[in-house]
Parts: C-alpha cells; structure tokens; sequence
C-alpha cells in the first residue's frame, strides 16, 4: 500500500486538477438541472461526470505505469495508461449516447425550463474553470516538447503538438477543449430558447455535446489502442537516427526501433561500426551512443548491438530535417 501511495505522487498532476475540477463543476451542474430541468444543462452535467470519472481513472493509470519492471513484467508497466484509457472512454461513450438520447427526445418533445439566472451563472462558471484547466494542459503540452511561447501559447500552439503529448496530458486537453466548447454552445442554447421560444435549441445542443463526445472516445480509442500494441514514434526515431549520422563511428544503421511504453520509449539499435576497432574501443562508442539516445525526451531504455561495417549505405531516410527535435537537457 506504500509503494502504491508513493506512485500516485507521481501520477499526471494535469489528470488529477482536471478531474478535481470536473468533479466540482458535475455537482453544480447536477444541482443546476435538478433545480432547471434545462435538457442543455443535463448534457453538460453528463459531459462533467464523465471527464471527472475518466480522469481520475487516468491519474491512477498514468501513476502505476511509472512502476519500475518486475521479473514477471520485465518491460515495466509503461502501457498500463494506455489500458486505463481504453477502459475510461467506455464509460464516456455510455455518457455520449444517453446525452444524444435525451437531445432527441426533447426535440422531439420540447419543454420550457426555469431558472434561467441559475443556468447560465452555472454554465458561465463551468465555462471558466474548464478554460483554466485546458490552459493548465495546453502547457503543460509545450513544456513536454520543449515548446515556449506567449501567455496564449498554451491555447493557440498545444494543438499542433498534440501528437506528442503523454496519452494522459493529451486525454485531459481533448476532454476539457470539448468540455469548454459544449459550455458555450449550451450557454447559447439557453438564451435562445429562453428569449425566442425555439425550445428545441437546448434539444439540439444536448445533441452536438454527445456527438463531440463521441469524437473524443473515438479519437482516444484509436490513440490508446495503437499505444497498447506498442506503437512506433515515427519523429523520435528519425530524431535519432539523425543523431547517430552524425556520430563518425556510426558507418550505418541496420535496424532502428523505437517503441512507445506509455509515457516512456524504448530503444533498440543495431548500428554498423569498423570491424577493426578494438574491444575497449566499441565499448567507449556504445556507452557514448547510450548516453546520447537516453538523453533524449522520454527515452528510458535503450539496448544497442554492433555489427561489422559491409561498405553499403541502407539506412538514408534520416536527413528530413523537419523531424529534428529538440535535445531534452
């Protein structure tokens, strides 16, 4: 239970302020609706359960994925995450579909609500708190790729390297985008149903918050999926075999992998090297090119084999320079 305690320490903080944050505003939006009957309201307050729910599921996943490798599970637990998020946007999806639902069946039924101060005092707050915590994301996201900007940065420049964020930051800044942008549109569906009569706005708007719900499960089930299976950074592995060209030792790459564990990725390198060199001599170049590859962002494992130089250049596909990244000091 110690070990367990000590782990959460080390879980995604940004998981764990959105989920805290989620949980507080699904209670107020929950009070909101039950005082209201606003259909447009019950959407958001599903939205609200589900992010908090699927968060703390994730905070938890992305801690124990940080335990060390057993003899049992001798490639750690790095893909835990990515099983905890597979399982979290279950439930989201369950959420998106009884919000869709009940859209319809108030199109199809419309009902006029009350209390209308209430509603959008609501709604305006869950709007700010949600913006709050995407930002929170939206920088964390930079800090991840080394990436800085201005003090909108987090909100203008995160979503070009959304690719690159943990499983865990890049799930929080999806669900919270969507979360801000369903806070809007139910905020606008209040009004117009309150001062037009098209009672049916709040109907539609409970509507398009399912189905950008269903975008988010969609998109992070497909995301979390290919990490569970052990997917290839593409961009880290030509980042490094970038570095290693340049290294004179290495007269050519025989095989690169680099395979994400979660948070973390794993290395394997068969590089050509002169078969004269001597054996204290291949031992300096390999605990140079160690050195070298764990210092690069995320790498936590690296296993390198040499073999004799044959004269013929393979590997070439290393010099697009629009995958050079920056080195992680």
């Amino acid at each position: 239970m110690g070990e367990f305690f000590k782990l959460l320490k080390g879980g995604s903080k940004s998981s764990l302020t959105a989920a805290i944050v989620n949980t507080i505003i699904a209670v107020l939006k929950a009070v909101a609706f039950f005082l209201t009957g606003n259909v447009a309201m019950f959407a958001e307050m599903m939205h609200s359960f589900g992010d908090a729910a699927n968060q703390f599921f994730v905070f938890i996943g992305s801690a124990l994925s940080k335990k060390a490798p057993t003899p049992r599970f001798p490639n750690g637990f790095g893909r835990l995450v990515n099983l905890v998020c597979l399982g979290a946007v279950i439930l989201v999806g369950i959420l998106s579909y009884e919000t869709i639902k009940e859209g319809w069946q108030h199109i199809q039924h419309p009902t006029a609500s009350s209390g209308l101060a209430i509603s959008l005092i609501v709604l305006g707050l869950g709007i700010i708190l949600e913006s709050v915590v995407l930002y929170k994301a939206g920088k964390e996201i930079l800090h991840d790729v080394g990436m800085e900007g201005g003090f909108l940065a987090p909100f203008t420049k995160s979503i070009a390297y959304l690719d690159r964020a943990k499983p865990a930051t890049k799930l929080v800044f999806m669900e919270d985008l969507v979360a801000t942008s369903g806070g809007v549109l139910a905020f606008i569906a209040v009004l117009i149903s309150h001062f037009t009569g098209f009672l049916q706005a709040e109907g539609i708007a409970s509507i398009l918050i399912g189905v950008m719900m269903f975008y988010v499960v969609g998109k992070v089930f497909l995301d979390n999926a290919r990490g569970a299976l052990g997917e290839t950074d593409e961009q880290m592995l030509m980042h490094i075999a970038h570095l290693l060209s340049e290294n004179t030792q290495v007269k050519d790459i025989q095989e690169l992998e680099v395979i994400k564990e979660g948070e973390f990725l794993h290395v394997m390198l068969v590089a050509e090297i002169d078969p004269t060199l001597s054996f204290a001599e291949v031992d300096d170049i390999h605990d140079v090119l160690k050195e070298l590859i764990l210092n690069q962002q995320g790498v936590t494992d690296v296993t390198i084999a040499f073999d004799e130089d044959d004269g013929i250049r393979k590997w070439t596909h290393h010099r697009d320079q629009h995958t050079i990244l920056k080195t992680h000091d």
